[in-house]
């Protein structure tokens, strides 16, 4: 079994690295690549105009990697009298490293529904809420929120940006390679890899390959794409992940 990720820097290499200890091999294929957020220069003055007790939610670990220097700089820090969410494991203890702060998350799978069903945020009537996302993203969450009576913003504070890659040279290595296994961590990678691949090796390659994603939705998306062989993984942690790819 030869297993592609496709997570992006620095969390597709590490995997990539651990998956090598254990004798597996493994490639590393980044599909995107991130990069500071259209509003993320408003960060400060967003947080600083919230009334205590207001929530705050983080939606990926690099809403951390870009707001905390700016944070620091601008000397308000990661205000105390907030609350504080984040979407999964992973964030969560990024953002507390960076905090130092009480971070609520679902314990369960990183997902919108599950991390709705937190006791924390039922009764929210009236509350003012920052999301803090990347380009786009996670619209449940701020649409449930605002249907249970809160007045939801967001905040951009990094971009997606697709790395550009020639389809027909790398559908050619992949399978040259024997790739039987791919590694895909959100539908926006799925659709562009999907995209990437010409027709040919699409149908008598990609889909061919064992598919390991990260919630029902994504593996949905996959059966609508053409893919069979599909695995969901625990979480979206590489955790999660390697402890799925060690099953197969």
């Amino acid at each position: 079994m030869t297993i592609l990720v496709t997570r992006p820097s620095p969390a597709g290499e590490e995997l990539v690295r651990r998956l090598r200890l254990t004798g597996k091999t493994a490639y590393s294929f980044p599909l995107i690549e991130f990069a500071p957020g259209k509003e993320l220069a408003q960060l400060p003055t967003m947080l600083a105009a919230l009334p205590p007790d207001s929530l705050v939610f983080a939606l990926s670990q690099h809403v951390i990697h870009f707001a905390g220097p700016l944070l620091r700089q601008s000397g308000i820090g990661w205000p105390k009298e907030l609350n504080w969410f984040a979407i999964g494991r992973t964030t969560a203890l990024a953002l507390h490293a960076a905090s130092h702060l009480t971070v609520h998350y679902p314990h369960d799978k990183e997902t919108s529904e599950v991390l709705l069903q937190l006791p924390e945020l039922q009764n929210i009537s009236g509350k003012q809420v920052l999301i803090l996302r990347g380009n786009g993203g996670r619209e449940l969450l701020g649409k449930t929120l605002q249907e249970r009576g809160a007045k939801v913003d967001f905040c951009e504070c990094y971009q997606r940006n697709e790395i550009n890659y020639n389809g027909m040279e790398e559908a050619w290595r992949w399978s040259e390679k024997n790739v039987s296994t791919l590694v895909v961590t959100s539908g926006e990678m799925l659709q562009q890899l999907h995209t990437l691949i010409p027709a040919w090796y699409r149908e008598n390659w990609l889909t061919q390959c064992q598919l390991l994603v990260v919630s029902e939705r994504l593996a949905s998306l996959a059966r609508d794409l053409g893919w069979q062989d599909i695995r969901v993984a625990d979480n979206a942690d590489n955790d999660a992940l390697l402890r799925a790819l060690q099953l197969t």
